[in-house]
């Protein structure tokens, strides 16, 4: 205020002459660095220019960072983002017309705040070395900076891990897992109580530890296996894990599957092996701290392989070399075998006659034949073996050869008129062309007319038909290849009809059979014998004779359909393709008389239910057919026999009903016309009676098969329920159909009715020779009037019944009983019959 009186005192004194006057809006200012500020200058008076002028005393000149802007009698200096070198004394400097020039100051003070200058986070050591934590803070004045870890502040000690550098750093001696985690820089300005920190995260990275379960490998080459190598690592921060096969990276692919699992277990998996699979690989963990690498082995065997074998061809009498190439992992040996008779050849091994010898090495074997003979033609296998496998190739040696004949006939048999076929057999390698020739006169191929050629592979035939004696002699066949030449000569020569058989003799005879045997001719007439013709002739008559041939060459016969206790006269002869031979010296025989059947044969079967099944087996019938086998039966405890006669053309017989758990003795006797064969007796007992229940009976069934089962009962029910109807109340569907049926019956229906099956009867005539009558079950007796069945006896009714009066229906009308033929068999064998005395 007194400047301003006293600069207006002046104005006053000078008669109001201007007097040039500066000042700045601030005269000390005080800014940390990055702060901005401006000032203002104001010029008093009529200047004509303001500047400013930095504490070099240099005038400013505007950038941009440091602008200056005038308007009339102001200017403002603008600092953006203040450094340190900012700082000192800034001068305005007003300058008038007249070349006077005013000025004003202001000090700029300028301080550093606190200020932490790249401080990273985290940040990352290896273990076991020495950390050094950086915590770059700055400020003026110079901080003071302390260490906090866990909430507790770091000192430095003597001996201690822990030691605070001058340059406000961390220092922790070898580094350790333990020592991981956040650490706090704080740092303090007294002067200003200005205070800030930073929290640093020490992370202590461990280098990759490495281990592998099994280093070496082995698999087996083109058999699709697969192996898996197993690195197990351990580290921080986990290491990556990479495979390499001989140094090379390997790739996930269809062959090589990678796969990594927890606890730092990453496996290599090598599919569908190979042979150029197998090396060395390597397995590589890595991490920030380091890397660490393990190396495994493959060993890849290959089978034996057989990669050369060839067929060989030689001539018979000279050498054969085959050649084996085999190889593999490890190297196979290389062994021979003959397929024709299976003996093995090995290394340096010879055969006992000293003509196969094998020599080899390095997978390569030779097999070598000297003398070459047709038995070693054929398939010789070449094995190659090793101890993980083996490998089998064929090779087949052929053999050339000059023509051989393979048949030994030299002489053929004919007649004028007849073809015959000379067959010419060769065999050779390669295949021979065939000649016939005839005194030194070549055949052609077309043939003659009465001589034809026909050729096959190996064979040649020459059909002659001789048509005189001069197409009787000698004929020469040729065979030829590249190997040799060959010839066999045949003779063509008349034939003859056989000589006569001898030594005729009967060898079986019976009523009516008898068996010739003979000797066969001693000549065939060089033609082979095609069947004997036999005659033979009833002795007693002038019968002529009668013929039997053989089938074939056969030298016996069985003479049929003869008389009993007649005499015969036999002769052979020999036929063949020539005509028949003579007959041989005649020879007599006698047939037997006719008697009495041997004793049938008899074997057991258990029938079904309370029934037993006897077989019988017929003997000799004694020259006449069996009529009939009489079996008489009974039990033990009884006396009294049942008989059953039995048709003589059964072959068994059925015994029911029968008592359970009885033995039972049979006496069976075969008849014929001539009388009774001795008895045969046989014996067998009939079982427990079967305890049959439900669950016996249901127990193994399924529900379907108890269904059907249930189904056909009820069935049954309905057929007995018919049944009963029919006989009780004459009617029901049963009725119903008897009626239908007997409407239709003739007028014979009323005639007497047959005798029951197994019944003996008389004839009318008074013979006493009985006859048997078989009577089926549709034959039935019934009523000729209603059609109504009528009760018969069977096997099991006695003998003998008592006298039985007619039976009577509900309408009144009378059944009759058909008259019965009672027979009675006596210790002695013979058989009594009575007439019934029963009457209509």
């Amino acid at each position: 205020m007194i400047l301003k009186h006293t600069c207006l005192l002046g104005l006053l004194l000078c008669g109001c002459q201007a007097v040039l006057q500066v000042s700045i809006s601030l005269n000390k200012v005080e800014m940390s660095v990055g702060e901005s500020k401006f000032f203002t200058c104001t010029a008093i008076g009529e200047p004509v220019s303001i500047n400013w002028f930095s504490p070099q005393g240099e005038r400013i000149i505007s950038n941009e960072r440091v602008i200056v802007h005038t308007e009339g009698v102001r200017s403002r200096l603008t600092i953006y983002n203040a450094i340190i070198e900012d700082a000192g004394i800034y001068r305005c400097q007003a300058a008038d017309a007249k070349g006077q020039s005013q000025e004003a100051t202001v000090v700029l003070e300028i301080y550093q705040k606190l200020t932490f200058r790249e401080v990273k986070t985290p940040q990352e050591f290896r273990q076991g070395d020495d950390a050094e934590v950086v915590c770059d803070v700055i400020s003026s004045p110079v901080p003071a900076v302390s260490w906090f870890y866990k909430n507790r502040e770091i000192t430095s000690e003597p001996n201690s891990r822990f030691q605070v550098l001058p340059t406000n750093n961390l220092q922790i001696l070898k580094v350790g897992k333990a020592d991981e985690g956040a650490y706090r820089c704080e740092a303090r300005v007294e002067a200003r109580g200005e205070i800030d920190f930073r929290d640093i995260v020490v992370q202590v990275n461990v280098p990759p530890v490495l281990s592998v379960p099994q280093q070496s490998f082995n698999a087996t080459a083109d058999y699709q296996e697969s192996v898996t190598f197993t690195c197990v690592t351990s580290g921080s921060p986990d290491p990556q894990v990479t495979w390499y096969w001989k140094g090379h990276a390997i790739e996930h692919s269809e062959q090589y599957v990678l796969n990594t699992m927890n606890g730092g277990k990453s496996t290599l998996t090598v599919k569908n092996i190979k042979q150029t699979d197998g090396g060395p690989y390597m397995c590589r963990a890595s991490n920030k701290a380091g890397s660490s690498e393990s190396q495994l082995f493959l060993k890849v065997f290959v089978q034996p392989h057989i990669t050369q074998l060839r067929n060989v061809t030689a001539v018979e009498g000279s050498a054969a070399m085959i050649s084996c190439t085999a190889e593999g992992e490890p190297l196979p040996e290389i062994s021979w075998r003959r397929a024709s008779d299976g003996h093995s050849f090995t290394d340096g091994e010879k055969s006992k006659d000293g003509r196969v010898e094998v020599r080899g090495r390095h997978g390569k074997s030779m097999l070598t034949i000297s003398g070459v003979q047709l038995s070693d033609w054929g398939r010789f296998d070449c094995e190659a073996l090793s101890r993980i496998g083996g490998h089998q190739k064929s090779m087949f040696l052929d053999i050339e050869y000059a023509p051989k004949f393979q048949t030994n006939q030299s002489i053929f048999y004919s007649w004028e008129g007849n073809p015959v076929n000379i067959s010419c057999e060769v065999k050779s390698n390669p295949a021979a062309t065939m000649l016939w020739r005839r005194e030194r006169f070549t055949i052609s191929s077309q043939g003659t007319s009465n001589i034809r050629i026909h050729s096959t592979d190996g064979r040649s035939l020459l059909e002659v038909t001789p048509v005189s004696d001069r197409d009787f002699g000698r004929y020469n066949c040729t065979a030829r290849n590249n190997i040799g030449a060959r010839y066999q000569e045949f003779i063509l020569a008349q034939a003859d009809v056989p000589s006569s058989p001898y030594s005729v003799r009967m060898t079986a005879v019976s009523q009516r059979m008898a068996t010739v045997s003979f000797m066969k001719p001693d000549s065939h007439g060089g033609v082979p014998i095609s069947f004997y013709i036999i005659n033979y002739r009833d002795t007693s008559s002038a019968q002529e004779w009668r013929s039997a041939r053989t089938h074939g060459v056969q030298t016996a016969v069985v003479l049929t359909s003869l008389e009993p206790n007649t005499t015969y006269e036999v002769r052979v002869s020999a036929v063949n393709g020539k005509g028949q031979g003579e007959f041989s010296h005649t020879e007599s025989f006698q047939t037997l008389p006719i008697r009495e059947p041997s004793p049938p044969t008899v074997h057991g079967q258990r029938g079904v239910g309370k029934a037993y099944r006897l077989g019988l087996v017929k003997q000799d019938d004694g020259g006449m057919p069996i009529v009939e086998y009489i079996l008489k039966y009974k039990t033990d405890k009884e006396e009294q026999w049942m008989t059953k006669l039995v048709p003589g053309m059964n072959d068994f017989a059925l015994l029911q009903p029968l008592q359970w758990n009885t033995r039972y003795n049979v006496e069976i006797t075969a008849r014929n016309v001539k009388g009774l064969s001795e008895p045969t007796y046989f014996q067998f007992l009939m079982p427990q009676k079967p305890d049959i229940t439900a669950d016996s009976l249901f127990s193994g069934l399924g529900v379907g098969a108890v269904l059907g089962v249930g189904v056909c009962v009820l069935l049954l029910l309905l057929v007995l329920l018919d049944v009963s109807c029919f006989f009780l109340r004459q009617c029901g569907l049963l009725m119903c159909i008897t009626r239908k049926l007997c409407s239709k019956k003739t007028s014979t229906s009323g005639k007497s009715k047959e005798l029951e099956e197994g019944k003996a009867a008389y004839l009318v005539d008074g013979s006493k020779e009985p006859i048997v009558k078989m009577r089926t079950e549709e034959e039935r007796v019934t009523n000729p009037e209603d059609c109504s069945p009528v009760n018969e006896p069977n096997e099991t009714t006695p003998l003998t019944e008592p006298e039985k009066l007619p039976l009577k229906e509900e309408n009144g009308k009378e059944v009759l009983k058909p008259d019965l033929i009672e027979i009675k068999v006596h210790t002695d064998n013979s058989i009594h019959t009575k007439q019934d005395d029963s009457k209509a």
